[in-house]
């Protein structure tokens, strides 16, 4: 098996212990499928020769849900993907060391969610042993891996990737929910947001691929959103949708129609105070995220 230890391979790889995550949506049948991975140095490691030295962990879900959908068409995906930022967040936040974590860990994760025992592995570095350990266990064989993405899919993975890559991802607020400041039954969630002092920035995926509906119910919503985040969070909204190039979804000259829906989903969100960018602006707009929180 990959990473297993040898003795005469140990000076050479770092010393470390991980475990699986894995969903479990029915304990009696006992069916699961891996979602991620939790990757520390084992104990006896750097941090374990210096005190002052926290153990390094790292954590990493799955981008592909297929699978899950498959075993569980009624899987919060998106409970799933806060449930990563939150255990990154108790990884650096946790004052009573891994071990403690570990075993808060193992009490607290959702009954859905279950954890194997450690296994030994020895890695190049954290960051390289976890893309190992993914592609064994956790993503699917690239025969089975899913078509690319388009439409609005597209567009989120799009963001998530360029929040990552500053590293504001896990610090931002995640599928927000709109009845929180309109009213309640409001089934609009939010894609994320974070909160620079007075001012509150909420980021959404809007596709213009297959029409203008999503681009008008994000406009139609928008007075309420700011009246109630105003109300409820005394603070100023700015709401950003992030849109596909037009280039993107063939609204050129040469299409005259598209190019006139293209441009009225544009202009009807601007008509609504919602700011529209593309998201070829996502790299400054991350860029901004991690000026502004500090990172």
């Amino acid at each position: 098996m990959p990473g297993e230890i040898d003795s005469e391979t140990t000076g050479l790889r770092l010393p470390c212990e991980f475990q699986l995550l894995r969903y479990v949506p029915d304990t009696v049948r006992n069916e699961y499928v891996h979602i991620g991975v939790i990757l520390r140095e084992a104990a006896g490691g750097r941090a374990a020769a210096s005190p002052r030295v926290r153990t390094s962990v790292q954590v990493r879900f799955t981008r592909d849900w297929r699978r899950v959908r498959c075993l569980d068409p009624d899987a919060d995906t998106a409970l799933l993907e806060g449930m990563e930022s939150e255990l990154r967040r108790r990884f650096e936040d946790e004052p009573g060391g891994a071990e403690s974590l570990m075993r808060l860990l193992s009490d607290s994760l959702s009954l859905g969610v279950q954890m194997t025992e450690a296994k030994a592995y020895l890695a190049e570095s954290l960051p390289a042993g976890l893309e190992e350990l993914m592609r064994i266990y956790v993503e699917p064989p690239p025969r089975e891996r899913a078509p690319r993405l388009s439409g609005r899919a597209a567009i989120q993975a799009r963001m998530r990737g360029e929040f990552e890559r500053a590293g504001v991802w896990d610090l931002l607020r995640k599928r927000i929910a709109a009845s929180d400041y309109t009213r309640p039954g409001d089934p609009l969630r939010l894609d994320c947001g974070y909160r620079p002092n007075g001012l509150i920035r909420i980021f959404h995926a809007v596709s213009l691929e297959p029409g203008v509906e999503a681009a008008k119910v994000l406009a139609f919503s928008s007075a309420a959103l700011r009246a109630g985040v105003e109300r409820v969070e005394r603070a100023d909204l700015e709401l950003t949708a992030i849109v596909e190039p037009a280039a993107k979804v063939g609204a050129t000259e040469g299409e005259p129609e598209r190019l006139e829906m293209y441009r009225f989903g544009v202009e009807t969100m601007e008509e609504h105070r919602i700011r529209v960018l593309a998201t070829s602006d996502l790299d400054r707009v991350a860029e901004t995220a991690r000026r502004e929180l500090r990172v």
